[in-house]
C-alpha cells in the first residue's frame, strides 16, 4: 500500500469504515441481535477522530497511522462477527473475514518504518492479496445466499405461526359450541354423579354392616373356643409348679434320688412343651381373627385350607353355642390330605366360610327347634383336590331351600331371616368373593326337609 502522510488516509478510512460496519449491521439485524455492539458500530468513527487529533497535536509523522486505524477497524469487525457466530450468514462471513484480517497483519509486519513494503515480497503479497479479495467476495455471496434462506425458512415459519393460530381459533370456537351444546348434558351428568356416589356410599355402610354382624358371630365363638387352650395353659402352669417345688426339695435333700430328679424334669418339659402347644393355639385363634376383622389387601398367599376350614368351623359353632347354651350339633369335617397348600385371599375366604357355616347351623338350630323327633342337628365340610381345581363342600341336615327361595339366594338384600338378624348381603359378597376374586363358582343344591350344600370351587392354577 502506498503512504502519504499518514494521517490524511484516515479521511477515507473512517467513513469506509463506518460504512462497512452500517452495511453489516444491517445485513446481520445487529439492532435485534446484539444491541450493545450495535452501540458500538455506530461510534466506530470516534477512533479516527481521536487519533488524527494526536496527530496533529504532536505532529506525528508516521505513514502506519492509517493502517493501525483499518486493522482496529477490522478486528472491531472480526469480533462482531464472533459474537454473532450462533447466526450462519455471520459464521460464513467470520469464515470471510479472517484470511483478510490476517493478511493485513502480516502486510503491516512486513512492512518498513517507512511504510513501504520490501520488493523481495511485492509478488507474493500481491498474488495472496487478490486471493484473499476473491475469498472474501466468494464468502460474501455465499452469506448472502443463506440469509435469503433463512428469510425464506422464516417466512414459511410465520405462515405455519399463522395457519396454526388460525386452526387454534378455530378450535377454540368449536370447542366453545361443544361446551354450550354439552352443558345440560353435563349438569345431568354431575347429577347422577351424586346419585351414583350416595348409592356407593350406602353400599359401603351396608357391607361394612355386613362385616361387623359377621365379626360379632366370630368374636363370641373365639371367646368360647379360646377357653380351652387357656384352661389347657394354666392347668400345665400349675402343675409345673408344683413339679418345680418337689425338684427344689428333691434337691435339698443330703440324700438326693437322681432318677426322680429326672423324672421330674422330664414332666416339666413336657409341661412346657404343652403349655407352647396350647399357647400357640391361643395365638393362631386370635390371629385368625384379626385377619377376618382388617381390610383385605387383596394379595394371594398360600394357604392350608384344611385347617383354614376347621378353624371356622369350630369358631361358627361356638358362636352360635355362646347365643345358646342349649344348641348341640354334630360337626362332620372331612378334609383332602392330598391337598396342598393355595394361594388365596385367606380373609376373603375366612368370610365365605364363616357365612355359609353360620347360614348351615342357623339352619339346623330352625329345624331343631321345631321339634321334630329323632332330628339330630348336623354340619359337614369337606375338602377335595381335584387336580386342576379345589373344592369345599359346606353341608347341613336342615329344613332345605325351597326351589323359589334358591333362585333369588345369591341377590344383594334378599334373607329369609326374621328382620334385624340379617342383612342380605351374606352371600351376595361370598358369590363376589369367589366369582370376581378367585375365578371360581358358587353354587347351591338344596332339597327341602333334607338339607342344603353349598359348593366351592376354583382352579389351582389361577390361585396356585
Amino acid at each position: 500500500m502506498a503512504h502519504s502522510d499518514g494521517y490524511s488516509e484516515l479521511f477515507y478510512l473512517a467513513p469506509m469504515a463506518y460504512g462497512i460496519t452500517r452495511a453489516m449491521s444491517k445485513f446481520l439485524d445487529v439492532p435485534r441481535r446484539n444491541p450493545l455492539l450495535e452501540k458500538v458500530l455506530r461510534f466506530i468513527w470516534v477512533p479516527a477522530v481521536v487519533l488524527l487529533g494526536i496527530v496533529l497535536l504532536f505532529e506525528i509523522k508516521s505513514p502506519l497511522v492509517g493502517d493501525f486505524y483499518w486493522l482496529f477497524a477490522l478486528l472491531t469487525i472480526l469480533g462482531t462477527l464472533v459474537a454473532l457466530r450462533h447466526y450462519r450468514p455471520a459464521r460464513t462471513l467470520l469464515f470471510a473475514t479472517a484470511p483478510f484480517v490476517l493478511y493485513k497483519l502480516v502486510e503491516m509486519v512486513l512492512e518498513d518504518g517507512s511504510g513501504e513494503m520490501p520488493k523481495r515480497f511485492d509478488a507474493f503479497m500481491d498474488s495472496t492479496q487478490g486471493f484473499v479479495m476473491i475469498w472474501v467476495i466468494t464468502f460474501m455471496f455465499i452469506s448472502r445466499s443463506q440469509k435469503k434462506q433463512l428469510e425464506k425458512e422464516e417466512l414459511l415459519r410465520e405462515e405455519e405461526a399463522k395457519a396454526k393460530r388460525l386452526i387454534e381459533a378455530q378450535n377454540m370456537q368449536l370447542e366453545h359450541l361443544v361446551a354450550e351444546r354439552t352443558v345440560a348434558l353435563t349438569n345431568q351428568a354431575q347429577e347422577l354423579q351424586a346419585t351414583l356416589t350416595e348409592l356407593r356410599t350406602t353400599q359401603a355402610q351396608l357391607v361394612q354392616s355386613e362385616k361387623m354382624a359377621s365379626l360379632g358371630e366370630l368374636t363370641a365363638g373365639i371367646a368360647h373356643e379360646i377357653q380351652n387352650p387357656l384352661n389347657f395353659v394354666n392347668n400345665f402352669a400349675d402343675v409345673s409348679a408344683e413339679l418345680l417345688t418337689e425338684l427344689e426339695e428333691e434337691q435339698a435333700k443330703p440324700d438326693r434320688d437322681l432318677e426322680l430328679e429326672a423324672e421330674l424334669l422330664a414332666d416339666l418339659k413336657q409341661n412346657l412343651i404343652k403349655i407352647s402347644q396350647h399357647g400357640g393355639r391361643a395365638a393362631s385363634i386370635v390371629r385368625g381373627m384379626l385377619e377376618h376383622s382388617r381390610t383385605s389387601s387383596g394379595e394371594r398367599t398360600a394357604t392350608n385350607l384344611n385347617a383354614l376350614a376347621d378353624e371356622y368351623l369350630r369358631l361358627a359353632y361356638h358362636g352360635l353355642r355362646a347365643k345358646d347354651k342349649t344348641f348341640n350339633a354334630t360337626l362332620n369335617p372331612d378334609f383332602d390330605p392330598s391337598l396342598p397348600p393355595v394361594a388365596v385371599i385367606s380373609q376373603d375366604l375366612g368370610r365365605v366360610l364363616l357365612n355359609l357355616l353360620n347360614n348351615a347351623f342357623y339352619a339346623v338350630r330352625q329345624r331343631q327347634q321345631t321339634g321334630e323327633a329323632g332330628y339330630a342337628p348336623t354340619v359337614s365340610i369337606s375338602t377335595r383336590n381335584l387336580g386342576k381345581e379345589v373344592e369345599i363342600r359346606v353341608r347341613d341336615n336342615g329344613a332345605g331351600i325351597p326351589a323359589a327361595v334358591r333362585a333369588k339366594i345369591f341377590q344383594p338384600f334378599f334373607t329369609t331371616k326374621p328382620t334385624g338378624e340379617g342383612t342380605g348381603l351374606g352371600l351376595s359378597l361370598s358369590y363376589d368373593i369367589i366369582t370376581q376374586g378367585h375365578g371360581g363358582t358358587l353354587v347351591v343344591e338344596s332339597e327341602e326337609g333334607k338339607g342344603t350344600e353349598f359348593v366351592i370351587s376354583f382352579p389351582i392354577n389361577q390361585v396356585g
